[in-house]
C-alpha cells in the first residue's frame, strides 16, 4: 500500500515536472520568484549575522518588499497569460464570422504556442473545407442550369408540334412532326441517361469493377453502335495493335468511353475519311489512341472539348456536348488519363492511358 502510494505521488510529480518544463512562461515566473526567494533569504542572513539594531523591523520590510515582487510577478505572468487567451478568443470569432483570420503560429515553447499551432491547422482545414463546400454549390448550381437548359429546348419543341398536330394537317406533315418528335424524345432519353451516369461517376456510386480488359475486343465493342453510320459516311477505320494488350478496368464502361470519343470522331470526318485506332502496352500504362484525318479543333475549342455542355464552334445544331465530358469521368474513375492533340485542317488524336499503379 506503501508502495503504491509512493509510486502515486511520484508519477505526480513528474507529470507536473513534465509540464512545467513544457511551460517557458511558468519557467520564467518560478526563475524570478528563486531570485526573489534567495535574495530574501541572504538579506535575512546578512542581517542576523549583523546584528544590527531594530532587526525585526528590517526582516517585516524586506518581507513585504518580496511578497510585493512576487505579487507582481505573479501579475505579469497571469496578465501575459490572459493577452494569450484574449488574442485566440478573438482569432475564434473571426473564424465564426467567417473572415479569413491571420496567422497566429509562432515559434516559442510552451502549451498555448502548442495550442495556437493546432488552432490555425484546424482554422485552415475549416476554410479548405468552407471553399470547397462553396465551390460545390456553385458547380452544382451551374449544372442544373445547363441541364434545364439542354431539356428544355427539345420539350419546347415538342410541345410546339404537339400543338400543330391539334390543328388540321396534312398526313405527310403529321408524319413529319411523329418523327421529328421520336428523334427528340431519344435525345432526351440520351441526355438524362448521360446526366444520371456522370452523377453516380461524380459522387462515386458507379459500380465499376476491375477486370482483365484485352483492348482489342474493346475496341471491337466500342465500335457496335456506330458501324452503320461509318458505313454511310464510307469511312474507314483502321485497327493497329496486339491482342494481347489489356489494362484492368470494367469493360462496359470502358466501352461506353471509347465509344463516345469514336462518335466525336465520327461526326467530325468528312466522308470518306479514315479513323486509326492503335493501342500498346509499357510497364507503366496502356495506351490508346483514336485520331482521323478531319477538320481538327479550333485552338480556342481546345482547352475546354472535355467540359461539360460545351459546344465547339463545329459541333451540330443538335450536340449536347456530354459525350466527351463523360468519356473523361469514366476514364478517370479507373486511375487513367486523357488528352487531345489536334491542327486545324490535319485532324484529331485522342490519346488514353490507364495506369497500371497510382500516378
Amino acid at each position: 500500500m506503501v508502495e503504491m502510494e509512493d509510486k502515486r505521488k511520484f508519477d505526480i510529480i513528474s507529470f507536473i515536472n513534465l509540464r512545467f518544463l513544457r511551460n517557458p512562461e511558468l519557467q520564467r515566473a518560478f526563475l524570478k520568484l528563486m531570485i526573489i526567494a534567495i535574495f530574501f533569504i541572504s538579506l535575512t542572513i546578512i542581517i542576523s549575522i549583523a546584528e544590527w539594531n531594530n532587526t525585526l523591523i528590517f526582516t517585516v520590510l524586506l518581507l513585504l518588499i518580496c511578497f510585493g515582487a512576487i505579487i507582481l510577478v505573479l501579475l505579469q505572468s497571469y496578465s501575459r497569460i490572459y493577452q494569450e487567451i484574449s488574442i485566440l478568443s478573438s482569432y475564434s470569432r473571426k473564424i465564426l464570422n467567417n473572415t479569413d483570420p491571420y496567422d497566429i503560429r509562432d515559434n516559442d515553447e510552451g502549451s498555448i504556442s502548442i495550442l495556437k499551432n493546432d488552432i490555425y491547422k484546424l482554422t485552415v482545414m475549416l476554410n479548405e473545407s468552407r471553399k470547397k463546400e462553396q465551390g460545390d454549390k456553385e458547380y452544382l448550381a451551374q449544372s442544373i442550369a445547363e441541364m434545364s437548359h439542354q431539356l428544355k429546348t427539345p420539350l419546347t419543341s415538342m410541345q410546339v408540334m404537339i400543338e400543330l398536330l391539334k390543328g388540321e394537317l396534312p398526313e405527310r406533315k403529321k408524319q413529319e412532326f411523329l418523327l421529328s418528335i421520336e428523334k427528340q424524345l431519344e435525345r432526351l432519353n440520351w441526355i438524362t441517361s448521360a446526366l444520371l451516369k456522370i452523377s453516380k461517376l461524380d459522387a462515386n456510386t458507379a459500380n465499376l469493377v476491375k477486370n482483365k480488359v484485352r483492348v482489342s475486343e474493346l475496341v471491337d465493342k466500342a465500335i457496335e453502335p456506330l458501324a452503320v453510320i461509318i458505313e454511310l459516311k464510307k469511312q474507314s477505320v483502321i485497327i493497329k495493335g496486339s491482342d494481347q494488350v489489356w489494362f484492368a478496368g470494367d469493360f462496359n464502361w470502358s466501352a461506353e468511353a471509347i465509344t463516345n470519343i469514336l462518335k466525336n470522331c465520327v461526326e467530325h470526318t468528312q466522308a470518306g475519311g479514315t479513323i486509326t485506332i492503335s493501342f500498346k502496352q509499357t510497364p507503366l500504362y496502356t495506351q490508346i489512341s483514336i485520331s482521323d484525318n478531319g477538320p481538327g479543333i479550333v485552338r480556342e475549342d481546345r482547352p475546354y472539348v472535355f467540359k461539360r455542355f460545351y459546344k465547339g464552334r463545329n459541333s451540330k445544331p443538335d450536340s449536347v456536348g456530354i459525350g466527351l465530358a463523360m468519356s473523361k469521368a469514366i476514364i478517370e474513375s479507373q486511375n487513367g488519363y486523357i488528352a487531345v492533340r489536334s491542327i486545324k485542317n490535319g485532324g484529331t488524336d485522342f490519346i488514353i492511358k490507364f495506369y497500371t499503379s497510382s500516378k
